[in-house]
């Protein structure tokens, strides 16, 4: 589909004056451990909810798995390079937590350790921050198998695997990030059971939900005495949620979905309590009698820095009685409590995600997490678009990703200048990739990946990009 937006010509960007940010603003690009290492059973790496749930009959397109992925784990030196020709100040990269430790538990995998610290090592060499996430949805399969993150015990699990990590790459990582997107691992992990590990029971979910935010609280306070100097956050995916109308059927389910999608993650980790309403709306649920005297002290250690994901807007309406809610990331039980709710679509351009554009929503989104809830440095963590590609003479001329991140960058500039204390951007992706129950069907990345000769080339978003980093701007509209 093609957005309407008009990007500026490939590679150039025109004569207005420029849309300059500030001062070093960090300009980077966002992967994944599962999504592109590959080399599953290599060095010492033992399966993780992933491995298992995508070499299981009917849960991933086509059967596809992580096995080879882009093959990242050898093919690290000429991937670093392409990042350094495309002049990324920063590389968002997880860890895998099964390649480090092996079965979730004991000393670390020195092997698994050992690309860790050669990835680390060659972006420093070529000017490139490297920016660790911890977790990005890769749990063990053993502490899976021992009840996963439903039970309290894997929180303090990821603590100590949070310390290894830092053992090792403490003295040349400034940027931490504990967890990557909780509301995903949470409510489609365990919840709709359409990502790893499958699970389907809303309790379930509420109750991983909150030994995420509470092993991100273990491991901030671990990693501030094992790496005083880092700069310590996670990363939350939001969505601004909008009612279909201002009737108060409407009003309330775009409450109930913003309870569950955005303040169950914000509110404990950055004000130290759940909101009463969504108490309220899980008491069918759950009793909450998992969270212990404590829990909210330590899910609120207090942060360095906050990461947001953003992708689209919610848009959503009162219950219609005997009307089924949409597939996938709007699945009914994906909001335990609030399954009646339906989610409109508005007829706007879409991904190839069926994902609404909405570059409007990333101010918004922006702004209420700076306005209500934080002075904290925010940085957008990852932002991007799937389409269809396709290698026309050799080139990848991918013009509605490049509109996207042009409308998206615009965005975040619209929200430095309202105040916002936005300090960087990570594309996502650097590289197309897993992109987990979908496999191999949809691209998100600035770099074209042919998956079985394991080529790369650079598509047209990515040269733009090159030249947004270049010139620290856009041309003004």
């Amino acid at each position: 589909m093609s957005n309407p937006a008009t990007p500026p010509a490939v590679g150039v960007l025109d004569e207005r004056p420029p849309l300059t940010f500030p001062p070093g603003f960090l300009w980077g690009a966002a992967t994944a451990a599962y999504q592109i290492e590959g080399a599953a059973n290599e060095g010492g790496r033992t399966a993780s909810i992933w491995d298992t749930f995508s070499h299981t009959e009917g849960r991933t397109v086509a059967g596809h798995t992580g096995d080879v992925a882009c093959d990242h784990y050898h093919r690290l030196s000429d991937d670093v390079r392409l990042m350094a020709e495309l002049g990324l100040k920063s590389y968002r990269f997880s860890v895998s937590w099964p390649r480090v430790q092996p079965g979730g538990s004991g000393p670390a995998n020195a092997e698994g350790l050992d690309f860790y610290q050669r990835l680390v090592d060659e972006l420093l060499a070529n000017g490139i921050e490297p920016w660790l996430t911890l977790y990005h949805w890769d749990l063990p399969q053993e502490l899976e198998d021992a009840g996963g993150w439903p039970a309290r015990d894997t929180a303090a699990r990821f603590a100590d695997y949070s310390l290894l990590v830092a053992d090792a790459l403490g003295d040349r990582v400034k940027y931490w990030t504990t967890l990557n997107e909780p509301w995903c691992s949470a409510f489609l992990g365990y919840g709709s059971g359409v990502h790893a590990p499958g699970r389907s029971d809303g309790a379930d979910a509420v109750r991983a939900g909150h030994h995420l935010m509470l092993g991100h609280g273990l491991a901030v306070q671990a990693l501030r005495t094992a790496v005083p100097q880092a700069q310590l956050g996670v990363t939350v995916n939001l969505y601004p949620v909008t009612p279909a109308s201002d009737s108060p059927g409407d009003v309330d389910a775009a409450r109930r979905i913003d309870a569950l999608a955005n303040r169950f993650f914000l509110d404990p980790i950055l004000r130290g309590a759940y909101p009463d309403d969504l108490v309220a709306d899980l008491a069918k649920v759950t009793d909450f009698g998992h969270v212990h005297d404590g829990d909210l002290a330590t899910i609120s250690t207090p942060l360095d820095v906050v990461g947001v994901n953003y992708y689209s807007r919610h848009v959503v309406a009162a219950p219609v009685s005997g009307e089924q809610p949409e597939p996938y990331w709007r699945a009914q039980s994906c909001w335990p409590g609030s399954e009646d709710v339906r989610f409109v679509t508005r007829g706007v351009p879409v991904t190839d995600m069926d994902w609404e554009i909405d570059a409007p929503g990333l101010v918004e989104t922006l702004r209420r997490v700076h306005e209500e809830y934080t002075d904290l440095p925010l940085y957008v963590t990852e932002n991007g678009s799937a389409f269809v590609d396709e290698v026309v003479d050799g080139r990848v001329d991918d013009v509605d990703r490049l509109a996207y991140f042009d409308a998206h960058l615009r965005a975040s500039h619209e929200a430095i200048s309202a105040g916002v204390p936005l300090r960087g951007y990570f594309a996502w992706s650097l590289l197309d990739n897993f992109e987990w129950a979908w496999g191999y069907t949809k691209r998100f990345g600035m770099i074209y990946v042919d998956y079985d000769k394991q080529t790369r080339i650079p598509k047209s978003s990515a040269r733009w990009y090159a030249e947004v980093i270049r010139r620290n701007g856009l041309a003004a509209q």
